[in-house]
């Protein structure tokens, strides 16, 4: 099984899902179409971060429509090792970072090391109790820029809080059961 990126240079390329293996639930095209559409402009220039990287597809969405640099945070050593073999391939290594740990650690690490950045999805697993606590961490604002946005991919009978910290809920918008979550930094 492999997805496809959808828009940006290098769109129409395949990213196997399969070697990043098993329990993957790939961002639909037509979700991972409209969070671009939905961060617009935004993503030029910009420092992404995929909090539940996967296959990768939805960070390498990213460098395709010009992020500056991308984070690929994944605790999967096997699915990291496979967005490491995909970017090698495509030749967009010097963009990426990847970072083969837990989500809640990298955000740990990033307010430690006094990182900042523009745009951050987070998408972890449905049945997980990982998006209050991450969003929390997030709402923070220690590695959100001025101006950030934080999408939350969810399931749509999940709801998410208006606000956590420095982050208000701007909008939602549902794809049959899937929901993304739009909230900016006030």
């Amino acid at each position: 099984m492999s997805v496809r990126i959808s828009g940006g240079k290098m769109k129409g390329r395949k990213i196997s899902v399969r070697a990043a293996g098993g329990g993957l639930r790939p961002t639909s095209a037509k979700v991972r179409e409209a969070l671009f559409n939905i961060i617009g402009a935004k993503i030029m220039g910009s420092s992404f971060v995929d909090l539940y990287a996967g296959s990768g597809a939805i960070g390498m969405e990213a460098m395709s429509r010009e992020a500056a640099e991308v984070y690929f945070v994944e605790s999967d050593r096997r699915r990291a090792a496979s967005i490491e073999e995909t970017l090698s391939g495509c030749g967009c290594r010097p963009k990426a970072v990847i970072a083969n740990m837990k989500a809640a650690s990298f955000v740990e690490r990033a307010a430690r090391e006094g990182r900042k950045f523009d745009i951050v999805f987070l998408d972890p697993p449905y049945a997980s109790e990982e998006m209050e606590p991450l969003l929390e961490a997030l709402g923070k604002g220690e590695v959100l820029a001025e101006g950030a946005v934080v999408v939350a991919e969810h399931e749509k009978r999940t709801g998410l809080p208006e606000e956590a910290g420095v982050l208000r809920k701007k909008k939602t918008y549902r794809y049959g059961d899937t929901t993304l979550t739009l909230m900016e930094k006030a």
